[in-house]
C-alpha cells in the first residue's frame, strides 16, 4: 500500500474512532518559538522537534521564530493563527510569565492550552573577555559605588536574569529600581552584546554561554543555582555571600480551542519525545535538568509560579 493511501486510511480510522489526527505518527508539528534565533527557547524548540521525529511521534516539525516583548508577540501570533489546530505547539517558560507581569500584553497566556513543563535551567552571570573586572566581588563593589555605571545585559524585561539582577541589588543594599538593565529581544542579541563589551555583565542560561566560556571569550562569575552545576566549576552566588537562587523553567503550550483528547495526544507525544536518546543528549549538552510535569499539574504549577514571581518582582521594585 502506498504511504499516502495508508495515511489517508489511518486518518479515516482515527476520525471514525473519535481520535485526534495528532495522535498519529506522520503529523506535521508547527512549533512557535516566541524569540529570535540563538536563545534558550530557540534551542529548546529545535531540540524538542528533533526528539519528536526520533521518537516517531512526528514526521516533520516546522519552526516559526517571532521574537519580542518577552514572547508576547509570538504568543499573540500563536493564539490568533492556531485556534483549534491539534498540531500546533509553542515553547514558553518563566521568562514569558515575567514579561506578562511587566508588560501586560493584550493576549493572555490563559487562552492557550498548557501541555507540559520539560526542563529547568539556571542562569550564569558572565563578563566579556576584555572586561576591566575579574570577579563578581569587583562588579558588586562598583555596583554599590555607582549603580548606574554597571550595565546588566540579558533577555527581555521580566526575564529571570533581570529578576536575578534586582534580587542581587536588594541583597547587597542597592535600590533595585536603580538597576541599569539592558534588555535584548533574544539570547543571540544578548550574547553579541556581551561579547562586544556593550554591557558590563551579562546573564543567560548556561547553554547559551557555555561555548564562549570554554573558548575564553567570556569569564563566568556565578551561577544562580543553590549548589554548583554538575561537572561545571562555576561558584554560586550564595557561595559568594549573595543569598540569591532562581531557576528558569521551559515548557510547551498547545493552541486554544483544542479538545481534551487532542490535548492528551499532544502530551503523550511530548512525554515520548522526552524519553528519546536525542532529548537525553540535549539535556546533557545544554546542562538542562529534566523537569517533566504535564496536564492539569503543569497548569497549576504555572498559576502558582506566576503568583510567586509577581510577588518577587513587586518586592524587588520591578512592578
Amino acid at each position: 500500500m502506498r504511504r499516502n493511501t495508508f495515511l489517508k486510511s489511518m486518518a479515516a480510522l482515527a476520525a471514525s474512532a473519535g481520535l485526534p489526527l495528532s495522535a498519529l505518527a506522520g503529523s506535521n508539528i508547527k512549533m512557535m518559538i516566541p524569540a529570535n534565533p540563538g536563545g534558550g527557547w530557540d534551542t529548546t524548540g529545535r531540540a524538542l522537534g528533533k526528539a519528536m521525529i526520533e521518537a516517531g511521534v512526528a514526521d516533520t516539525v516546522t519552526y516559526d521564530n517571532k521574537g519580542g516583548a518577552a514572547g508576547a508577540l509570538g504568543l499573540a501570533q500563536f493564539v490568533n493563527a492556531s485556534k483549534g489546530d491539534p498540531n500546533a505547539m509553542m515553547v514558553m517558560g518563566a521568562v514569558m510569565l515575567g514579561g506578562i507581569i511587566t508588560g501586560k500584553p493584550a493576549v493572555s497566556l490563559g487562552v492557550a492550552t498548557p501541555l507540559a513543563r520539560l526542563t529547568s535551567e539556571y542562569n550564569v552571570f558572565v563578563l566579556p573577555a576584555n572586561s576591566p573586572f575579574s570577579s563578581m566581588k569587583e562588579v558588586i563593589e562598583q555596583f554599590k559605588k555607582d549603580p548606574g555605571s554597571v550595565k546588566w545585559g540579558g533577555g527581555s524585561r521580566g526575564s529571570t536574569e533581570h529578576i536575578a539582577a534586582a534580587m542581587i541589588a536588594r541583597e547587597v543594599g542597592v535600590d533595585a529600581t536603580k538597576v541599569n538593565y539592558v534588555a535584548f529581544r533574544g539570547g543571540g542579541e544578548a550574547t553579541a552584546a556581551i561579547l562586544g563589551g556593550n554591557v558590563t555583565i551579562g546573564g543567560s542560561g548556561y547553554s547559551e554561554s557555555s561555548e564562549y566560556i570554554a573558548a575564553g571569550k567570556m569569564k563566568a562569575l556565578a551561577v544562580t543555582s543553590g549548589t554548583r552545576l554538575k561537572g561545571i566549576n562555576i561558584p554560586t552566588l550564595k557561595e559568594q555571600g549573595i543569598n540569591v537562587e532562581i531557576g528558569n523553567w521551559r515548557g510547551v503550550y498547545g493552541a486554544t480551542g483544542i479538545s481534551a483528547a487532542q490535548r492528551k495526544a499532544l502530551i503523550d507525544m511530548l512525554v515520548k519525545a522526552s524519553k528519546s536518546k536525542s532529548w537525553a543528549e540535549s539535556l546533557e549538552k545544554n546542562n538542562w535538568t529534566a523537569a517533566v510535569l504535564t496536564g492539569v499539574e503543569f497548569e497549576k504549577f504555572v498559576d502558582d509560579d506566576f503568583a510567586a514571581l509577581r510577588a518577587t518582582m513587586v518586592k524587588a521594585g520591578m512592578v
